[in-house]
């Protein structure tokens, strides 16, 4: 692997690939715990794995799944257009995609609740169809039983309470223990994005404008992807968004639902206080979109 990427490895790697690429703009845009994104010109981005091993699999995956799946989805996301081959120069698979445009949600939340939620609503309800025998399983537990990640879950609990990011700890075990007492998902496996946090999805005028980095889509229970009202949208519209998803969805869903928005608190708040301290990895503008979704799970525990 080069020890960094740059525009001209990335210019490199489409004159040899893909030429008429080649003489497009370079720009970064983001490096993401799996990948580092480029945008290429006006209307397509470049991603190229640079942190983990898994970011191969997941590329792959996006290639396999996304140009069928784009175009039901009411916001636009991030359509596959090429696949980088493995080289000499840069020894592992990359991807140029369709560019979204937008402002990462944890720098530019979503204000308009009431066109946040409905849209929300809209692009996980058309998302949310069944999947077929073959598509992925979550990794890391998602979109399976909440019992799963309960070890993990009992971790983030204790460093999150030892760094003093949770004002209620037993409030915030109330919500966990609840979810996991709720009746599991018994119908076929869902489409699910897998990681709905607030660098995943784009606003603009205070509206979501794009979802991005679908790694993680795989097929499991919704209530993984419901979880993200409780973290993406602004107060008062969460029983909106649950309306506008679907008048009937049952209340063991929104149950687990909100475990797994649990979940993703407490590890987007951990990755906020380490981006506070300056440790590595930490990111400052997710914590108070964790601090937002503890206070509004606690608040309205069973």
């Amino acid at each position: 692997m080069p020890d960094e990427i740059t525009a001209d490895l990335i210019a490199e790697l489409l004159r040899e690939q893909h030429p008429d690429l080649a003489g497009l703009p370079l720009a970064l845009g983001a490096r993401g715990w799996d990948n580092q994104l480029w945008r290429l010109g006006d209307d397509l981005a470049v991603r190229l794995p640079w942190a983990t091993q898994e970011a191969d699999e997941l590329l792959f995956k996006e290639h396999a799944v996304l140009p069928a799946m784009a175009p039901r989805l009411p916001l636009p996301i991030p359509v596959p257009q090429r696949l980088g081959r493995p080289s000499e120069r840069f020894p592992r698979p990359w991807i140029v995609t369709t560019w979204v445009a937008g402002e990462p949600a944890d720098h530019a939340p979503a204000t308009r609740g009431a066109e946040a939620a409905d849209a929300l609503a809209a692009f996980l309800a058309a998302l949310h169809q069944p999947a077929p025998d073959d598509a992925p399983a979550g990794r890391s537990g998602r979109g399976g039983p909440l019992a799963d990640v309960g070890e993990g879950v009992a971790q983030l609990l204790k460093e999150t309470t030892d760094r003093g990011l949770i004002a209620e700890p037993d409030a915030v075990r109330e919500v966990w223990e609840d979810a996991l007492a709720a009746p599991g998902w018994t119908g076929r496996p869902r489409w699910l994005h897998g990681d709905l946090h607030p660098a995943n999805l784009l606003t603009s005028n205070g509206e979501f404008c794009g979802v991005v980095d679908f790694g993680d889509v795989c097929a499991g229970d919704p209530a993984c992807d419901l979880a993200a009202c409780w973290m993406l949208l602004p107060d008062g519209v969460i029983d909106r968004f649950h309306r506008s998803y679907s008048a009937a969805v049952d209340a063991a869903t929104l149950r687990r639902a909100r475990g797994w928005a649990l979940v993703k608190a407490l590890v987007c708040a951990l990755v906020g206080d380490a981006g506070v301290h300056g440790r590595p990895g930490g990111k400052p503008t997710w914590g108070p979109p964790a601090a937002a979704a503890l206070q509004r799970l606690t608040a309205t525990r069973r």
